[in-house]
């Protein structure tokens, strides 16, 4: 007896528009032998479908495991319904509105097959440098409103060609309701300026792109528009060039970023693994943080004292016509003046770029919305995002079981490397990377952001949550945006949010119970109203207790000692022995001499790195000091010895983890004559194994099997790995960072997760 017919209204939740989603249900449906129709709406894509109960089981299936790439599906809801639909053939329909419940699909990487179109001579595309399809192109960059609709992007200005229009309204196309959807008829185009703004004359058969790149072989440095924001770009094997880049952006020491044609010349600068391959490919192709090999044919000032580059695979068909012929690497750093956030308006490049760059490299398709190149490393044999933006954001995380019944929450985040973070439906939505709130315009750009996000989602927070620092430029406009929207304020201790972030990131329940945190970072503020460094808390999300930290070293100078290391040697040196017994002792050191010439006059990697006169005066970038000092102990060759181990003392309510032992041996070994980058290396390792030390007997004691690491600390490669893998040797559980940066840039996760927590828990608010 054959099967009988029946209606199922399906939902479909997720990431799952401005993918061809509704293409490939157009396309199931049809080989399944359904009929009905489906449409996008504001909580992703809806469909009335009809058919046998075995061709639905069969359809939903196949759905499940042949969505398009960029599409991430969280949910398929099925349920009868009394309405069949009419006419015997599939059919997609228009998007319909409503309530916010979808996301917004991040920028991706140019696909294989829009490649191959714009390398063919015979194509329409030819060398068109906006080719995309459902498949690829800019998405959060170009998008003001949801659903993401042509009407609701900066392509809007661009109606569409008959050709592109036939594309653009078939659903056996890739290109079907493709949003950004483009030829040479009728979407954006580009040319060349030079640096006053005029229009740089083409020579027959040469194009815009190739003018540049031969410009780019003369050694100038070019301004290069791309998807989410400007470049500045020029020959990485060109000395004069990078260093005139560097003077002119102020940006004196801190590595510039790479890109490369292919994976072949990349590999004649890095070695690059199978991961990290695979990782430099991937839709998303961030900044991949590379081993560097010897070759002298890069400029020495591309990345002066460091062992690894970053480079990235060209991502927009502009990017490949551009590196097309090059055979060496090009410099690709942010458009912009050292802190301050890439341009990505024409005139605002005209005036902030003018005198940093040769010529400008220009089109007309606006961008909407700021997104950085993101960063990622392979670090303990995963990829880490340690700056999360194009390629990644926002793309939502799902929080961990016991987290539905949160209310909608907004996190402010931190004052550095800030993100923001929406809380809604048991999704965090983590906005792109948006700099240091210190600059005036990447606030400016932080609070523009904010209020986009907030439209984008329909997003009304019940109450929200920010840093406990009360001078974060992101607590004081919490403060007044609570004041303004008569809402519930929650703070969070800084270590506090990070060890929730990674909870939150590896799905560790509400209710689960506490986990040991290792959250070593630069400074955050405490309860008690000082400042903490290195912490062990015992955490869950609504509560923690502190139960050691690195001993803290007044900073002599304040800020100052940030700035300039040998303020941290002289300080961890003068509170560990006296001034008195260290010239005594070693007054005949170099570096003791050179301390006792400066004013009298902490931070422990600067201060180590002060002593070996790594960035001993003064550094150019935060976190100069420390780079360069594990830079120097990968150099070394001698890793048999044992490290310089810190003591465990034992207090009343605290331990501490003291660096005074390791001063003495330093010293020691300084007069002896051992290399540099031994004692570099012993550093590291002595922390590792005091870290693990500590760690172990905190865990015995408190009953615990599971620790979390998190901290900007642990964007050193040698000592998370050191770490991480010394801990699962123990026996110990290690959960840690992975779509989610260590650093401060995924506080504002962690900081939703203990609001909500809180919240959920009845404790109520700071004013509560």
């Amino acid at each position: 007896m054959a099967e009988a017919a029946v209606a199922q209204r399906i939902r479909v939740r997720g990431l799952v528009q401005g993918v061809g989603f509704r293409p490939t249900v157009w396309r199931l449906a049809r080989e399944c032998g359904l009929i009905g129709e489906v449409w996008n709406d504001s909580q992703g894509v809806e469909m009335l479908v009809a058919g046998t109960s075995s061709q639905l089981d069969e359809f939903c299936r196949r759905l499940a495991d042949e969505a398009p790439p960029l599409a991430r599906i969280d949910a398929i809801e099925r349920q009868s319904s009394e309405q069949a639909p009419t006419g015997g053939e599939f059919h997609i329909r228009a998007s319909r509105s409503g309530e916010v419940r979808t996301g917004v699909v991040p920028d991706a990487a140019v696909c294989p097959d829009c490649l191959r179109e714009i390398d063919d001579p015979a194509d329409r595309r030819y060398r068109y440098p906006f080719t995309n399809c459902t498949h690829c192109g800019p998405r959060l960059s170009i998008v003001e409103r949801i659903p993401y609709d042509r009407a609701n992007t900066s392509m809007r200005h661009f109606p569409m060609c008959p050709a592109c229009e036939t594309e653009y309204g078939d659903p056996a196309d890739r290109r079907f309701h493709a949003q950004p959807n483009a030829c040479p008829l009728c979407g954006p185009r580009l040319w060349l300026a030079d640096a006053e703004g005029k229009a740089w004359p083409l020579s027959p058969g040469r194009d815009a792109i190739q003018i540049a790149c031969e410009q780019l072989e003369q050694g100038r440095i070019l301004a290069l528009k791309g998807i989410g924001g400007f470049h500045l770009a020029c020959d990485a094997t060109d000395e004069a060039a990078v260093s005139r880049l560097r003077s002119r952006k102020g940006r004196f020491h801190k590595p510039f970023a790479l890109m490369a044609r292919d994976l072949e010349v990349v590999e004649r600068y890095c070695r690059v693994t199978d991961e990290e391959a695979v990782l430099l490919k991937s839709s998303a192709a961030p900044i991949v943080l590379l081993d560097r090999l010897h070759n002298p044919s890069l400029a020495q000032s591309v990345a002066p004292a460091q062992v690894s580059l970053g480079f990235m695979l060209p991502y927009t068909p502009l990017h490949h016509l551009l590196l097309s012929e090059w055979d060496r690497p090009l410099v690709m750093t942010s458009g912009n003046r050292v802190e301050e956030p890439q341009c990505i308006d024409n005139t605002e490049a005209a005036s902030r770029l003018q005198p940093l760059a040769d010529l400008f490299l220009l089109h007309d398709r606006e961008i909407i919305n700021r997104v950085d190149d993101s960063v990622a490393r392979i670090m303990d044999r995963a990829p880490r995002v340690l700056r999360r933006a194009r390629g990644y954001a926002p793309a939502p995380l799902t929080l961990p079981e016991g987290f539905e019944a949160a209310p909608p929450l907004l996190a402010l985040g931190g004052e550095l490397k800030n993100t923001f973070c929406l809380l809604k439906r048991g999704e965090a939505i983590l906005s792109q990377h948006l700099g240091d709130l210190e600059n005036l315009i990447s606030y400016q750009d932080y609070l523009r952001n904010l209020t986009l996000y907030r439209e984008l989602y329909a997003h009304r927070p019940q109450a929200l949550v920010a840093d406990l620092h009360p001078n974060y430029r992101s607590t004081h406009h919490a403060r007044e945006l609570a004041q303004q929207l008569q809402l519930p304020l929650i703070t969070v201790q800084h270590h506090h949010a990070h060890i929730a972030s990674v909870l939150a990131e590896n799905g560790w329940p509400l209710n689960v119970g506490p986990v040991l945190g290792i959250a070593l970072d630069g400074s955050g503020y405490g309860v008690d109203g000082t400042v903490w460094g290195g912490e062990f808390l015992l955490a869950d999300y609504a509560d923690f207790r502190r139960l050691a930290a690195l001993r803290p070293t007044p900073l002599p100078g304040g800020t100052q000692a940030i700035l300039q290391p040998w303020r941290n040697t002289y300080s961890q040196l003068l509170a560990s022995f006296g001034w008195a017994r260290v010239e005594a002792e070693w007054g005949r050191l170099e570096a003791v001499h050179w301390l006792s010439e400066q004013p009298l006059c902490g931070r422990l990697f600067d201060a180590v790195a002060g002593l070996l006169g790594i960035c001993r005066q003064s550094i150019s970038y935060e976190g100069q000091a420390a780079i360069e000092l594990e830079a120097a102990a990968l150099a070394s060759v001698d890793r048999n010895h044992p490290g310089y181990r810190l003591d465990i003392v034992s207090g009343e309510a605290l331990q501490l983890l003291d660096p005074a032992p390791i001063w003495p041996a330093m010293l020691d070994d300084l007069g002896l004559g051992v290399d540099k980058t031994e004692i570099a290396w012993r550093f590291h390792r002595g922390l590792i194994d005091s870290l693990v030390e500590l760690a172990r007997r905190l865990a015995a004691r408190e009953g615990v099997d599971t620790l979390a690491l998190s901290g900007g600390v642990f964007q050193n490669r040698t000592l998370f790995d050191g770490v991480a893998a010394s801990l699962r040797e123990a026996g110990l559980t290690v959960l840690t960072h992975r779509q989610v940066p260590t650093n401060d840039g995924g506080i504002s996760l962690g900081q939703a997760a203990v609001g909500a927590a809180r919240l959920i828990a009845g404790l109520g608010a700071d004013d509560a």
